[in-house]
């Protein structure tokens, strides 16, 4: 039997371990963590968006509107059996969905900007599911991810920095009026109304109640700016985003090794040869005689693929490894911009190294915005031929 001693020695430092969680745990209410990562985050996630739906505008009626070979009656009957969700269902001529398509674009401009993010981060995420869910037959692994990433954004503290909603909050107090986020809240109840009725369950029941919750963080500001319930709601959206970016951070680890173990089980990753079958694929070589270059070089394409296998396998397990952690992103976004370029898969790529971002270390990103207001100083200089004051770049965001 172990000795007095010993028996001491372990509930001490299991008492440390205990106290440690805690400590950590208790992080998740106090402060928003990650607001740099969260803000590069949604900055990317809501550009790559915002470039889609630039690029398929041509074909914007074809792939999702009154045109799509998926008629609207079928798009109606499939998104009830899949328990999938779109406003497209709400109504079934162009006129609506034309709305629809310009808001996820107008949304998707006011999140990259960072105003009225709260509001904009909720459009944004109806605008995305919408158009996704209308025609889930042209979707990929990139539109899966959009979809999980949309709804992920809500819930985070998103333009806490580098944002118009940060600028706003660093030059004062909020305004207690703040008549803009009122028209903004007042225009979306009826929507609510006209295409939900009641909140009786799913998704009547979450916007209905971001709808009420945007009201009583109104309320709070208005009129209890100093309250402890003021306080205690400051707290629930801290602890709320925080949460959510971990399980962001968790849901690119489970990306990232479901794809590397699945490969695994592959016979042409074991043998190395999978990226020279892929580099054959017609729909895949936008670039025929970069292709052609790649597929000479067997033993380079050799390299990449178990490089790549390696890489996502490992990635998850050296998350408590800052430095090979941070050689590894770099690894990996590498491996996502010669995705985009070699087999014309640009937005899914664009899309991952918005989510790689959660990763990137806070001293990095610090310095990046740095650098970029500098050389932003310095553009307006050259431009008006005398010195501006440097805005701050970090402040609490006021929402809307």
């Amino acid at each position: 039997m172990p000795s007095t001693s010993t028996r001491l020695r372990f509930l001490a430092s299991t008492g440390r371990w205990l106290g440690d969680l805690l400590v950590r745990i208790g992080r998740l209410a106090r402060g928003t963590q990650a607001p740099y990562q969260a803000a590069v985050f949604r900055i990317g996630l809501a550009g790559s968006v915002l470039l889609f739906l630039l690029r398929e505008w041509p074909h914007r009626r074809t792939l999702y509107g009154d045109r799509s070979p998926l008629s609207w009656d079928l798009a109606h009957t499939l998104t009830r059996l899949e328990g999938t969700f779109t406003v497209l269902n709400w109504y079934g001529g162009r006129l609506w969905f034309e709305v629809v398509y310009t808001l996820a674009i107008a949304a998707a401009v006011a999140v990259l900007v960072g105003w009225r993010t709260r509001t904009a981060s909720v459009v944004f995420m109806l605008g995305m599911l919408s158009l996704e869910n209308r025609n889930t037959l042209l979707g990929d692994g990139g539109d899966n991810l959009i979809r999980i990433m949309v709804i992920y954004l809500v819930f985070t503290r998103c333009a806490e920095v580098w944002s118009l909603d940060a600028r706003r909050a660093a030059r004062g107090p909020a305004d207690q009026q703040d008549r803009t986020g009122v028209i903004l809240w007042s225009v979306t109840g009826p929507l609510l109304a006209w295409g939900f009725g009641a909140p009786t369950g799913g998704w009547s029941l979450v916007l209905w109640t971001l709808w009420a919750g945007h009201a009583l963080w109104y309320a709070a500001n208005r009129w209890f700016p100093r309250h402890e319930a003021r306080a205690v709601l400051d707290d629930c959206a801290s602890m709320l985003h925080n949460c959510a970016m971990l399980v962001i951070a968790a849901q690119v680890c489970l990306v990232y090794a479901s794809a590397g173990w699945y490969k695994i089980q592959g016979l042409r990753w074991q043998d190395g040869s999978a990226l020279h079958y892929v580099m054959h694929l017609d729909h895949f070589t936008p670039w025929p005689w970069l292709s052609g270059a790649l597929v000479g070089h067997s033993l380079l394409l050799l390299v990449l693929g178990y490089l790549t296998v390696m890489v996502q396998v490992a990635f998850p397990f050296t998350l408590g490894a800052r430095r090979v952690k941070n050689v590894l992103l770099v690894v990996m976004v590498m491996e996502h911009l010669g995705i985009a370029v070699l087999l014309g898969i640009p937005f899914f790529s664009l899309v991952m190294i918005a989510c790689d971002a959660v990763f990137l270390p806070t001293a990095f990103l610090v310095a990046l915005g740095g650098h970029c207001t500098g050389l932003t100083s310095r553009l307006r200089t050259r431009r008006t031929g005398r010195a501006r004051p440097v805005e701050p770049a970090v402040g609490v965001a006021a929402g809307g």
